[in-house]
């Protein structure tokens, strides 16, 4: 079975048992406790080997992950983990993760937006785009802001797979598009017109 389809299973799994135990609170809760475990795992290489490498026993690294763990995250975080470590899956926690949080964006009709501009925007700037993205798909928008250096202005939207590319350089070269085709039908209309006073 692929990665990504693993993952949604155990996100799936995860997502009903979070539900069972205390519903939007807990559901939220967890999905908060896997992404701080994720980013760990980013931010730490020896984490990240720990939790990928298929060298360490199971028993030692449950061991471990109760040490870790322990008081940091929700007994269903960490029942959830040692699972995880049994099936030999915790290298697909960043994918499984990911999985939980679409899940969660599905049922509380959320969408995940990530925002880039030029330069750094402020929290009001954020808010606009926050509510005008909410008022046009008619769901919570929730943004993440990121600064491209490489944007000359504007901004770029990533909703899911999609992008709304609404940057200056994009402006620009739509431009160059047109004025090429205008271009082109000016060359030809002019082109005609000398054809035809040839003839005459």
């Amino acid at each position: 079975m692929p990665a990504d389809a693993v993952a949604r299973v155990y996100a799936k799994s995860l997502y009903e048992l979070a539900e069972e135990a205390g519903g939007r609170s807990k559901i939220l809760q967890v999905a908060s406790e896997l992404e701080g475990i994720c980013e760990l795992a980013r931010n730490n290489k020896s984490f990240g080997e720990f939790l990928g490498s298929p060298i360490i026993d199971r028993a030692r690294r449950a061991a471990s992950l109760r040490r870790i763990c322990h008081e940091k995250v929700t007994d269903l975080s960490l029942r959830f983990l040692l699972v995880l470590n049994e099936k030999e899956r915790l290298k697909h926690l960043e994918l499984i993760s990911e999985a939980y949080d679409q899940l969660v964006d599905t049922a509380l009709g959320r969408i995940e937006v990530d925002v880039y501009t030029a330069t750094p925007i402020d929290e009001e700037q954020l808010d606009s785009i926050k509510n005008r993205i909410s008022t046009a798909l008619g769901k919570e928008a929730i943004l993440y802001s990121y600064v491209d250096q490489e944007m000359i202005g504007g901004l770029k939207l990533f909703i899911g797979d999609q992008l709304i590319d609404g940057s200056v350089a994009s402006r620009l070269r739509r431009m160059n598009k047109q004025l090429r085709v205008r271009g082109a039908d000016l060359a030809g209309r002019i082109g005609r017109i000398i054809e035809e006073g040839g003839e005459t």
